[in-house]
């Protein structure tokens, strides 16, 4: 038996900033309006046709690699975790495969929206626990700006997103007591209208059936998040499900050397912070840079704490996601 461990982090944002005051030239919000709900001061949005969701991906996962001291032909297998592939189909796996120069190894492509990259890392921890592989490179990737609704009536969500890709490799680690010690899943589908984007697809309406109805109004296509709800939810699932970790490894929430959250709303964050008595050093947050990138998130903000010192062998480190489906997750790591 082994266990996976994280040998190598990346993370790539696209260059071009947006501040909350650009956001306000061309819809009716101001700066103060965004932090004070979403803490956001600034994210990243693509140049059309200088980055795309693979492109990012394969930039993240080029460091990630190299950090690790392997080559691309090293890995074994690639989890590539989006809701915003290049193409409606294939994935962007393959598409990453192919860039990278890598051998004909098997790619996944998961949409557990900004529960992605721990969905990701939960399965390749345990393709790596059984054996079946060795060196796993997983990446999250989001290039959303291009979807979003950039008008009055899209604001409330459109002002909280944004485009980046990070990465990770994971490999064997003998001693069971580091690396990965545990993940854990979950999902709600009940509430999946409460954070979606409903077409294509609702109820058999495809792309199709909406150019044919060329109707300017319709906002099926874009995200729609109902914020009160959602936020509800989150605060008691971050809860349940960094309690799931703890007790399932004998840990107490003063074990905990830093927590990373998925970077969907700093209100969010705070209030967990607050609930679970951590202090600024034990959690990290950089939505106030690159807003929420959904499944990107996690692993941006885990190398971002990593190059600044704040990750150290030995610390105890938690990841805890909640998003879209509504899905959840948590892994309790052993750095």
């Amino acid at each position: 038996m082994y266990n996976s461990k994280i040998a190598g982090l990346g993370f790539y944002v696209p260059e071009n900033i947006v501040t909350n005051d650009d956001l306000s030239k061309i819809m009716d919000t101001n700066d103060e309006w965004i932090q004070e709900r979403t803490g956001i001061q600034e994210r990243r949005h693509i140049i059309k046709g200088q980055d795309t969701t693979t492109s990012m991906g394969v930039k993240a996962a080029k460091i990630a690699i190299e950090r690790s001291g392997l080559t691309s032909n090293d890995i074994d297998f690639i989890v590539f975790a989006t809701i915003s592939p290049d193409y409606y189909f294939p994935g962007p796996g393959v598409a990453l495969q192919q860039q990278l120069g890598m051998r004909t190894i098997g790619a996944l492509d998961i949409r557990n929206q900004c529960s992605g990259f721990v969905y990701a890392l939960s399965i390749a921890d345990q393709y790596i626990k059984t054996g079946m592989y060795k060196n796993i490179l997983i990446v999250g990737s989001e290039v959303q700006s291009l979807g979003l609704d950039m008008t009055d009536r899209g604001r409330s969500v459109s002002v909280i997103f944004g485009d980046g890709a990070g990465a990770a490799v994971l490999t064997r680690e003998e001693d069971l007591t580091k690396g990965v010690l545990s993940t854990h899943l979950h999902s709600e589908g009940e509430h999946a209208k409460e954070l979606a984007v409903l077409a294509p697809g609702m109820g058999g309406r495809w792309v199709t059936d909406i150019l044919a109805e060329n109707n300017p109004d319709d906002e099926s296509y874009f995200p729609h998040m109902n914020g009160q709800f959602v936020f509800k939810n989150a605060v008691v699932r971050f809860s349940e499900v960094i309690n799931e970790g703890l007790q399932a490894n004998n840990l107490q929430v003063s074990d905990i050397d830093m927590l990373i959250p998925h970077q969907a709303n700093l209100r969010i964050s705070q209030f967990i912070q607050k609930k679970f008595g951590l202090t600024d050093d034990q959690v990290f947050n950089n939505i106030q840079k690159y807003g929420n990138t959904t499944a990107a998130s996690i692993p941006i903000a885990l190398t971002d704490a990593w190059e600044q010192g704040k990750i150290k062998s030995g610390d105890t480190v938690v990841l805890a996601a909640f998003g879209s489906g509504f899905t959840w997750a948590s892994a309790i790591i052993k750095w």
